[in-house]
């Protein structure tokens, strides 16, 4: 039988090619997201109602600190791909240890300063009692491996760079893997409760950031390796803001969620607030694709930008366009028609709670015909190494949008509107990155 072909970053990419070498990166990021789920099930289910409404009102806390590995993962990532083009091969390898470790260093400070400043924070948005005691519970068990977080994100992005995307999607079957068991063995055989949940995930964390530095740090058939590098502050602070819109896409987000949160408290209760834990849990799940079919694509477009191929440029980002509309329409359906059974899934067992869930589905899944495209713009503008128009097409799509949109649509739609204001801001964020593309389509020749 004849050997499949390698796929290289150098190739001419079809739709079929393209589908192929994303594929990983897809899957990996829809299954990172799976094992998420299954932590809010086993959470919800086995531990309580107060519990579950706990993890998801810290949680976006916990993204903020580890967004840092996407940024040094999509901009380093961007940045190594620029080289690997030019045919600065050494240099490539030199930038990607040097990101490694200086993201590694990063964890450790944000890990302590994470304990200092869980409490507080929980406090000030408004969390007391047991909530209050659930949230930095589980928050300072998940802070403890932070490190291995960033790293985790980091090298999701990486492997593509690498050429090694199916071994990305290995290494993060494995920890997921390691969490599902985790949450079954923790939770519900020996009834550790949310700290047994909390401990499965940060295992799995460890996992997904430790098997790719023993891989690159020893003799391996990618393109990188881990090896001596030196202080690099310019490529260091290119690669920084050429990531600073996934960076402020995961902050802003972070922050637009915690005020979901507030805004929640205040029209629905706690039970507002698990219920867009569960729709939040789903949104990850389905834009995973998204965000998976984006970074898988990055590598190629930063790679054929470095080398001068305007007309495969071209060629990417026309099947990219077409394809997110492809997937846009899948993701709608597949939540339309999901909506009943996730919701029992998560909050069958309290009929307030799940009728608030669904409903809150029957609007918020309108938002993924226009989300794919505000994550695949920035994404590419990442790639052709513009940090500014890919931070401020992320800016504007939640911070700003986001936002403004759940602070004004609840003063006349109540909760129904905290679910339709993520619906405008995302077509919103559609009509902002239709303005960046076409006001630099001179410039790149795309």
């Amino acid at each position: 039988m004849k050997q499949q072909k390698k796929i290289q970053l150098s190739d001419h990419f079809t739709y079929k090619k393209l589908l192929s070498f994303t594929f990983p990166s897809m899957v990996m990021l829809v299954f990172t997201s799976i094992y998420g789920v299954v932590d809010g099930f086993f959470v919800s289910n086995f531990v309580g109602k107060t519990p579950f409404t706990a993890v998801n009102f810290i949680m976006p806390f916990l993204l903020i600190l580890g967004s840092c590995g996407f940024m040094f993962g999509t901009g380093g990532g961007a940045l190594i791909a620029l080289n690997l083009g030019a045919g600065r091969v050494q240099k490539a390898r030199e930038l990607f240890s040097l990101l490694v470790y200086v993201s590694g260093a990063c964890g450790l400070v944000l890990a302590v300063l994470g304990q200092l400043l869980l409490k507080p924070l929980a406090a000030a948005l408004g969390a007391e009692g047991q909530l209050l005691a659930d949230s930095v519970t589980y928050g300072r068990i998940i802070l403890l491996a932070i490190p291995a977080y960033i790293l985790q994100y980091e090298f999701q992005c990486l492997f593509a760079t690498a050429e090694k995307p199916a071994l990305g999607l290995a290494v993060t079957i494995g920890a997921g893997l390691t969490n599902m068991i985790g949450d079954a063995l923790f939770v519900a055989v020996f009834h550790w409760g949310l700290e047994g949940a909390a401990a499965a995930t940060a295992v799995s964390q460890y996992v997904g950031g430790l098997i790719p530095i023993f891989y690159f740090a020893g003799k391996n058939s990618s393109l990188l390796r881990l090896g001596r590098t030196r202080m690099d502050w310019k490529a260091l602070g290119k690669a920084c803001s050429n990531g600073s819109s996934e960076l402020m896409n995961n902050i802003s987000m972070s922050v637009v969620s915690m005020l979901y949160n507030v805004q929640l408290l205040k029209y629905a209760g706690a039970d507002g607030v698990a219920a867009y834990g569960v729709l939040m849990y789903v949104s990850l799940m389905f834009q995973a694709v998204f965000i998976g079919y984006s970074v898988g694509t990055a590598p190629i477009v930063g790679y054929h930008y470095g080398a001068g191929n305007q007309e495969e440029l071209r060629g990417i980002k026309k099947k990219g366009l077409a394809l997110i509309g492809a997937f846009a329409v899948g993701m709608f359906l597949a939540s339309y028609t999901l909506a009943n059974p996730l919701s029992m899934l998560f909050a069958g067992y309290d009929k307030e709670l799940f009728t608030l869930t669904l409903r809150g589905f029957s609007i918020f899944s309108f938002s993924f015909f226009f989300s794919g495209y505000g994550i695949f713009s920035p994404s590419f503008f990442t790639a052709l190494n513009n940090g500014l128009v890919s931070a401020t097409i992320s800016f504007l799509r939640t911070f700003v949008f986001q936002g403004a949109a759940v602070l004004i649509f609840p003063i006349f739609w109540q909760v129904d509107g905290i679910w339709a204001s993520i619906v405008a801001a995302e077509l919103l964020a559609v009509g902002a990155a239709a303005v960046f593309w076409k006001g630099n389509r001179k410039k790149y020749r795309y």
